[in-house]
């Protein structure tokens, strides 16, 4: 397979913002990031981090906090922009994405405050803790291709190279280990290297924790916080999600993106209303 280039890939297309007026972007979403029954967050976030990027002087996304209000739908959307303060390292800006309603009005699907810097800038100084999670190699991994992951829509599959380390994905057989892990790798189906827009997208694009508790179906975020540490090398990224604490239908997730050299180039932890589990029927001869 010929490996897309940064620029002439599905991805960037299908994030490419065009700007109307100052502060003001179009952009037309693609039905091809969507599952189970929406378009992907992290696809939607990438798209708006496009346009602050193009808006404020600072190129790259250092912090990027998103609140999902409604559900987006492939077609036209409008991403409007406003710069907030801008200083010799951060610029800080905020941005809406919206659709069209039935009567020609404007709906607000999503609210983002973010905070772009340089990373050429920075130092090279490390100094962590963090270790890159122990996923099996590539080739030791479940794919999507191997069964079907989830119920209804599954576009977003085609276009990664997704592949589990079987420890997180037993669910996918029906048995979860109902710890609230997923582990695996990343990549782009056409060969395209990550850089940090494209981050935005891979926090998020693994199966939901929610499926190893046990629970299938749609796990909407409702917030979503993204910290973009650093370009990433070339290569297939490793991504682990951790939920800890499920309470009153909602959970958290905990993600950590490692590149090919073991750094730790993003961290997110997300908000998600658990799915909802319909009660067991009653046996069809059970007597009333």
């Amino acid at each position: 397979m010929a490996q897309a280039s940064i620029g002439d890939s599905e991805f960037d297309r299908d994030t490419a913002v065009t700007q109307r007026e100052p502060g003001v972007y179009d952009v037309e979403l693609s039905a091809g990031w969507s599952i189970i029954r929406a378009l992907n967050g992290g696809y939607l976030l990438a798209a708006i981090g496009r346009a602050l990027g193009d808006a404020l002087p600072h190129p790259h996304p250092f912090t990027v906090t998103a609140h999902y209000l409604t559900p987006s739908v492939a077609g036209p959307a409008v991403i409007r922009t406003e710069s907030v303060r801008t200083g010799r390292t951060l610029s800080t800006g905020q941005a809406s994405l919206f659709q069209y309603a039935d009567d020609g009005g404007e709906v607000e699907r999503i609210r983002v405050l973010a905070s772009y810097g340089d990373f050429d800038t920075l130092t090279d100084d490390v100094r962590t803790a963090a270790k890159p999670p122990g996923i099996p190699p590539l080739e030791h991994c479940v794919r999507a291709s191997a069964g079907p992951w989830t119920p209804g829509d599954s576009s977003l599959l085609d276009r990664l190279g997704l592949a589990l380390d079987p420890a997180t994905a037993g669910w996918a057989a029906g048995r979860p280990s109902e710890k609230g892990e997923m582990r695996g790798w990343f990549a782009f189906a056409d060969g395209r290297d990550a850089d940090p827009f494209s981050l935005l997208l891979t926090v998020d694009a693994l199966p939901p924790t929610a499926f190893d508790l046990g629970l299938p179906g749609w796990t909407p975020t409702i917030e979503l916080t993204t910290h973009v540490r650093c370009r990433p090398a070339p290569g297939p990224l490793r991504v682990s999600l951790a939920t800890r604490n499920l309470a009153g239908g909602f959970l958290e997730e905990d993600a950590e993106v490692w590149d090919s050299t073991d750094r730790l180039v993003a961290q997110s932890r997300q908000l998600a209303r658990a799915p909802r589990v319909r009660p067991p029927r009653p046996n069809a001869g059970a007597g009333n």
